[in-house]
């Protein structure tokens, strides 16, 4: 059956593999559709330290059931829309031992550390699946927006609060639409006016064009001097790390998604004065894929703004080429399979 393969850095390439094989609890699935994000990106350049190569990329994933395996369960039948949680746990670590086994020790992500779903069939655990009444676009998101919705609840966030989010990117917009659908006020901030226009489609409701904007005095005005609650940082800059800190009000929330790219400076300080809760927020909980879902059923995410092109799988290799080129020319891209 025909993959998508990264040979090496720079090299991607449209194979054939052998068809997947696996165990009696798991589902075999017809592949219908891939998104692609930054971390498939960094995987193509060879700058994702988690990878070793060869690997098929591909962890958001649009589905239907071929067979379902075993016992079906939970309306899991033959011709089901599904998408997966791409992640594995061990339930030994000290993560799962707490119920948080989207920290696993040893977690392995479909296309990170192990073969993905960029290609025709995959076998996948039945309990890692999640039926929804959304198109394949809508289901090739839930995954990539279950990391920003993860992030709102490690915030804690509330419709009293006031959310900052810092980037809306992909996991950025996540997060503004999980603190919007919990009845937040949100501010989003980001350098790129149409990205801001995305983010007040997702939901947001005041805006910070941080190359122009005085980012201290606009949430200072929009927060009557007291700062956001709760500050997401969804960029990965020493600048907004530090940010989210120095801007965040007196006990409130900070949440880091992603990592910055080089050692962080804090005026420590902060932490003790404003007595903060800081957080990290990796990857997503059942109940993440479940609030999503109901999100996007809703029709409360602005889909097709998001997608800048769709193209078949035979098409994705070189697409890839060009997205490494010129990456701000691409905001989300989804591959068809069958």
């Amino acid at each position: 059956m025909k993959a998508v393969v990264i040979q090496g850095p720079g090299e991607a390439r449209l194979v054939d593999i052998p068809d997947p094989s696996g165990g009696p609890n798991d589902a075999l699935l017809q592949v219908r559709m891939i998104g692609l994000c930054g971390t498939d990106l960094n995987t193509f350049r060879g700058k994702n330290p988690l990878v070793t190569f060869p690997r098929v990329l591909g962890h958001e994933v649009a589905a239907t059931i071929l067979d379902p395996g075993g016992t079906p369960q939970n309306g899991l039948r033959e011709g089901t829309a599904v998408t997966p949680a791409p992640y594995t746990a061990c339930g030994q670590c000290a993560s799962c031992l707490r119920g948080r086994p989207n920290a696993c020790r040893s977690n392995q992500t479909l296309g990170v550390q192990r073969n993905g779903a960029l290609t025709e069939r995959i076998m996948v655990p039945t309990e890692k699946l999640y039926s929804a009444h959304l198109s394949l676009k809508e289901l090739c998101l839930v995954e990539p927006l279950t990391v920003g919705f993860h992030a709102v609840a490690r915030g804690s966030v509330t419709a009293r609060d006031t959310v900052a989010v810092f980037g809306c990117g992909g996991v950025g917009l996540g997060a503004i639409s999980a603190a919007a659908f919990r009845g937040a006020r949100v501010i989003a901030i980001d350098m790129d006016d149409a990205k801001l226009e995305i983010g007040r489609m997702a939901g947001a409701s005041e805006f910070i064009h941080s190359g122009k904007d005085d980012l201290h005095l606009r949430l200072s005005e929009l927060t009557d001097g007291r700062g956001p609650d709760c500050i997401i940082e969804a960029i990965g800059l020493p600048q907004t790390f530090r940010a989210s800190v120095e801007e965040v009000a007196f006990t409130g929330r900070v949440v880091y998604i992603g990592y910055a790219k080089e050692p962080v400076a804090y005026e420590t300080s902060l932490f003790v004065q404003k007595e903060l809760d800081i957080r990290g927020s990796r990857n997503a909980l059942p109940e993440d894929f479940h609030e999503v879902i109901r999100m996007l059923e809703g029709g409360r995410f602005p889909i097709d703004d998001v997608i800048s092109a769709v193209v078949p799988i035979e098409e994705a290799p070189e697409m890839l080429r060009q997205w490494s080129a010129t990456p701000t020319a691409f905001t989300k891209i989804m591959v068809q399979v069958s």
